[in-house]
């Protein structure tokens, strides 16, 4: 594998294009109205994993968008790696936010990325980083030197809870039987420093909804005598954290792990800069539970966040009237041990037990996940630290993340599987919000570093 860096070199502007291209096509699997890119973009991943050299590739039909599954077979006394990632993609809203349209990919300089980035929905999370594995294969393939099999399945519900994907695991063992499950949806600490995701938070996402009168009332007739439901809402959510920003939701820490001293101590050594931090976000200062940093309350203490809140009138100019329904979308991210249905169960008795008899709620779970932790002993682990370790020339560092991909704890359940996260992200890479991006560099190196694990964990395995 001495000439992989010749070979991204050398291919660099079509793996780029290739890239673009599938950032084009607009696959948002929260909106419907996207169906048909949905489906687009699984054809055109599918078509891309024949082209790279896979001998068998489908797509597999599910309740929901379809799964590409692919494969490559070359002798079944060498082992499995199965490639995860998703094709689908974020809404783009807020589209004003945006620096150039969402679905028009542009490369642009910044500081933390000299040699360009891609700016694109997607570009980082997933499509750019699934892209890599496509790539990397393709090299492996053309110098003959793959030197295990592989299976890919790459999913389109993602980023609306994966509930496609857990059917078709659970229906499929055989098929996805693996020795190791390699996966970059996550990133590393910075372009000079690469780290190995170890953990990951669950999730637990549910819709409230609070109503008071039959009909929107004039708020001069009626305010004062009436309960508003934005602001029983507005104080129904301010009462889920207390003075410390401690969630008040009772059990809500029942099963919470206290990491000890010593391990908070190695998790500090992580390089982190809260000045640089704060300037890249453009905030005066941090917030959060008390007794803990800013690299803890984002990775190993669970949380609570409203992601959108709305009623009433929205519009342009003035519209004086008391709602008739308040609404809001809220997230918790968990834990390993917390149970996230179990915690969706304690927020609906809470929630429901805190409103007035003035208002009626309900709250509609949507979807959630359990958290993860990998061990680093592992040999898929110690095989990814040795091939970042010749790409970047120093050791990955094991990190705890703050987000969550609910199908990990799944896999391991169903498919008795450990996961390897190699992410090549960056924090400032703005997933989810606008002006997402993927550095070049990232894309390419991740390219370059995926083939060395394929490498590693064959050997280790003998």
């Amino acid at each position: 594998m001495e000439n992989i860096k010749d070979y991204v070199e050398e291919n660099k502007e079509r793996f780029i294009n290739e890239l673009i291209e599938l950032l084009k096509i607009p696959s948002v699997s929260a909106d419907s109205a996207y169906a048909h890119d949905v489906i687009s973009t699984a054809e055109a991943v599918k078509f891309s994993l024949e082209k790279a050299g896979c001998d068998f590739v489908e797509l597999c039909e599910t309740p929901g968008y379809p799964i590409v599954y692919a494969e490559k077979i070359i002798d079944k006394n060498l082992p499995t790696v199965l490639v995860y990632g998703h094709y689908d993609v974020q809404p783009a809203d807020p589209i004003d936010l945006w620096t150039s349209p969402p679905f028009e990919p542009v490369i642009k300089t910044t500081d933390i990325h000299p040699e360009g980035a891609i700016f694109a929905r997607g570009a980082c999370d997933d499509k750019g980083q699934m892209y890599m594995h496509v790539k990397a294969f393709e090299y492996m393939i053309a110098t003959n030197t793959l030197p295990c099999n592989v299976k890919f399945m790459i999913e389109g519900e993602e980023e609306v809870g994966s509930k496609s994907l857990s059917w078709f695991v659970e229906r499929n063992h055989e098929k996805l039987a693996n020795d190791v499950i390699l996966i970059s949806d996550t990133g590393m600490i910075s372009n000079t420093q690469p780290s190995i995701t170890t953990g990951l938070r669950g999730l637990s996402y549910v819709e409230v909804e609070v109503t008071g009168p039959n009909r929107d009332l004039h708020s001069g007739l009626y305010g004062g005598a009436v309960a508003n439901p934005i602001n029983i809402l507005t104080k129904m959510i301010a009462s889920l954290h207390d003075e410390n920003n401690h969630i008040t939701i009772p059990g809500f820490y029942d099963k919470v792990e206290e990491l000890s001293d010593a391990e908070r101590a190695e998790m500090a050594k992580a390089p982190f800069s809260l000045e640089n931090y704060k300037k890249a976000l453009d905030i005066d200062d941090v917030y959060g539970e008390k007794d803990y940093v800013t690299n803890e309350r984002n990775s190993i203490r669970p949380t609570l966040d409203v992601n959108g809140i709305w009623g009433g009138y929205t519009g342009e100019g003035a519209k004086t009237v008391i709602a008739s329904k308040a609404y809001a979308k809220i997230s918790m991210r968990l834990v390993p041990n917390q149970d996230w249905e179990e915690i969706t169960a304690l927020f609906k008795k809470h929630f429901e037990s805190i409103a007035p008899k003035s208002v009626k709620v309900v709250v509609k779970p949507h979807h959630g996940g359990q958290g993860y932790v990998t061990p680093i002993d592992s040999v898929g682990y110690r095989a990814a630290n040795k091939a970042y370790t010749e790409t970047f020339g120093v050791p990955a560092i094991p990190v705890r993340s703050g987000g969550s991909i609910p199908i990990v704890a799944l896999f391991e359940k169903e498919l008795k599987s450990k996961t390897i996260l190699m992410g090549f992200g960056l924090d400032s890479d703005a997933i989810h919000s606008p002006n997402e991006h993927f550095g070049v560099f990232n894309y390419l190196k991740g390219i370059e570093t995926i083939p060395l694990f394929y490498k590693y964990f064959t050997e280790m395995n003998k």
